[in-house]
């Protein structure tokens, strides 16, 4: 019996590894990990960032070692990483796989020991997981987020919002296709030395968000009227081309901007929802103080990068979150905070304000929450803004890509419909959010 219940050990991530261990980090928002990453690099850990592909035999792969009751993001993040391992690229026995935990009621708390299960499988049970969270849930690693690093890390997400920000602007109306994307490259090359070699100012750092925004300012373009889409969803399929099939650029083909809500918003998301837990039931009574201090520094960052958009260029900043909890107001509560939760409805009601009036929001075939606060809250959406124009996309090992894709392009034409009536006056409009895309009332 005492066999039965005792708890299996898994290799360890150990400070010795440090030294000629490659670790290896899925793909979900490029720029970013990019910039986390080399941040890491600086700190003696070789982290390498997988590339985004598109390759069949990732799904097939996570399929063939993870049960596919499993939501999409845990069988794609497993299949890159055993792909990568089968691929011959790297050593096994000298390899290490990150992996996040939330520590929240969604299952992707839980795709590290379901990876751990796959390496088994797979026959690499001796390479070590390692669990990036700042919540204690998994102890004795040698990896180590220290307040220094973590430090960096924050400023990481900032710049990676700012970058995606004007990005998204510049690639629809570059002169020079390829430009953007270079000037990118060359500013998170940049930023990641400055973070290495130099002591963190935030002084520079507001200098540099000045220098980033006038730097994309100079990029030759040529406006043109575009349908402007907003993106969102589970986080995941929400930002990873692996788990959206390159939505952006998919939609950058189909000639729309893409209007994609930052990092920074789902940190503050998960910072804000602490001190809910103690509005609403007390709890984190001797946490509550310094959640309220780092929700108030995250949102006076981010409200200096608005700043640094508004004072030298033309482009469109992205929202104050300050603003984001009170747009769910009538429409879901506060306390639906299983996964993205009530910021999937927040952040749809939001790129409404701002005049995006046209929405994909992404979700992973089974995910309750985004069933939930995706699908679900259509309806409401519709009601408190009628001429909203929403299509929910599954994605899943099933759905096939053209599927999807004629889905938003249904979307988009709808989209331009309602743009050139608009243009005309007309108070007529098209929307993709049909009866059948509503749920049913369980």
């Amino acid at each position: 019996m005492n066999e039965q219940n005792e708890t299996k050990s898994y290799p360890i991530f150990t400070e010795e590894m440090k030294k000629d261990y490659t670790i290896l980090v899925p793909t979900m928002l490029p720029v970013h990990i990019e910039l986390l990453c080399k941040i890491m690099r600086s700190y003696g850990y070789n982290a390498v960032m997988l590339e985004p592909s598109l390759d069949r035999k990732i799904p097939d792969t996570g399929i063939k070692y993870v049960h596919n009751d499993i939501c999409y993001p845990a069988l794609l993040v497993i299949g890159q990483f055993l792909v990568a391992l089968e691929s011959g690229e790297y050593d096994p026995h000298k390899v290490a796989l990150l992996i996040t935990q939330t520590g929240g009621g969604c299952r992707a708390s839980n795709y590290i020991h379901l990876l751990r299960k796959a390496l088994e499988k797979a026959g690499y049970g001796y390479i070590p997981v390692i669990s990036f969270n700042v919540s204690g849930l998994e102890k004795g690693s040698g990896f180590r987020l220290t307040p220094s690093l973590l430090h960096r890390m924050m400023y990481a997400v900032t710049y990676g919002d700012l970058l995606m920000c004007l990005k998204n602007q510049c690639i629809p109306y570059e002169n020079n296709p390829g430009q953007t994307e270079a000037l990118v490259k060359r500013w998170t090359d940049q930023l990641a030395k400055e973070m290495e070699n130099e002591r963190v100012s935030y002084r520079k750092i507001k200098k540099n968000y000045t220098a980033i925004v006038k730097d994309f300012a100079k990029i030759p373009m040529t406006k043109t009227e575009k349908v402007k889409v907003g993106i969102v969803g589970e986080i995941f399929v929400k930002y990873s081309p692996l788990g959206n099939n390159n939505l952006e650029h998919f939609l950058h083909t189909e000639n729309a901007e893409c209007v994609v809500p930052g990092l920074t918003d789902f940190c503050l998301y998960t910072i804000y929802n602490n001190i809910m837990d103690y509005k609403l039931y007390r709890r984190n009574k001797k946490s509550v103080l310094i959640y309220r201090f780092a929700y108030k520094m995250f949102i006076n960052k981010q409200l200096d990068l608005i700043k640094a958009i508004k004072d030298n260029s033309s482009f469109v900043p992205m929202s104050s979150f300050k603003h984001t909890p009170a747009l769910t107001e009538n429409i879901i509560g506060n306390g639906m905070k299983m996964g993205e939760g009530w910021l999937l409805t927040a952040e749809m009601a939001e790129l409404y304000e701002m005049g995006v009036k046209n929405i994909v929001c992404t979700q992973p075939f089974g995910c309750l929450p985004n069933h939930i606060a995706g699908k679900g809250m259509m309806k409401p959406l519709k009601e408190a803004y009628p001429d909203i124009n929403i299509v929910a996309v599954d994605y899943d090992p099933g759905a096939t890509r053209i599927n999807q894709e004629n889905r938003i392009k249904l979307m988009l034409e709808n989209a331009r419909d309602n743009l050139r009536l608009e243009k005309e006056g007309s108070v007529s409009f098209k929307s993709q959010t049909k009866k059948q895309d509503e749920p049913s009332v369980v």
